[in-house]
């Protein structure tokens, strides 16, 4: 690919090309916050939700044609045992996973309202639209269309309260998850690939103030895609 087009590199470029899978284009996602570069992928790893089918050739004329979606992070604000505070943003997901064999006691306050006294489950996540085809999906969460002004919150593995699957939220809602017995019941927090052991609480909200763009192949855009996933056997 880089025979066929010449790189301009990455303060000169108007669009950059990730090649690789989901992974690689939340590592390029970040590389590239604040930068206000969109962001066109082709797919060279395994699933590639977020990416474009590999062609060689083209690649200009697909570039022309390509539809924006804008996405925004969420921002995460961990606070380890030690004091430690942590912020982080995460595109798809911000979940938190217990340590050891023993399961997570978290308590759930969603704008400043405890919502849940104690969640006893294997962890839990908050996700926006673009990432809620990926963990969120696996742990039985809502797809949720791109341009929903919603965050979904879904319980992973819950013991108790065994009825609840979840909740849905408005783009401006603040969650924060506190820990329970965190010293017996470790728990850790990653927002994408950012990891944060031993939190004892973690507060999540959309941050509005960064949008990101990336480009899908005519037709095959992300609103498209997670449509189509909802309907797929």
């Amino acid at each position: 690919m880089r025979k066929a087009h010449a790189d301009a590199g990455a303060e000169k470029a108007d669009v950059i090309v990730a090649l690789g899978g989901d992974g690689f284009m939340l590592q390029t996602l970040h590389s590239f916050l604040g930068k206000g570069k969109p962001i066109y992928g082709m797919n060279l790893g395994s699933v590639g939700f977020l990416m474009n089918e590999y062609r060689e050739s083209g690649l200009l004329a697909r570039l022309q044609a390509a539809e924006p979606s804008e996405i925004h992070p969420l921002k995460m604000r961990a606070t380890a045992a030690d004091g430690t505070v942590t912020e982080a943003r995460a595109f798809n997901e911000v979940s938190l996973l217990r340590q050891t064999r023993q399961a997570a006691k978290i308590r759930i306050v969603v704008d400043d309202k405890v919502r849940i006294a104690e969640l006893i489950c294997d962890g839990i996540l908050i996700c926006t639209p673009a990432g809620s085809t990926a963990y969120n999906l696996s742990a039985h969460g809502p797809i949720l269309p791109i341009d929903a002004a919603l965050l979904a919150i879904t319980p992973i593995s819950a013991f108790r309260p065994r009825r609840w699957h979840g909740a849905l939220l408005p783009r401006r809602a603040r969650a924060r998850f506190e820990i329970r017995e965190a010293e017996k019941r470790p728990v850790s927090a990653v927002a994408d690939d950012l990891e944060v052991r031993n939190v004892i609480g973690v507060d999540v909200a959309e941050d509005r103030s960064i949008a990101m763009t990336m480009l899908f192949d005519e037709g095959h855009n992300l609103d498209e895609r997670i449509l189509a996933e909802q309907f797929l056997d």
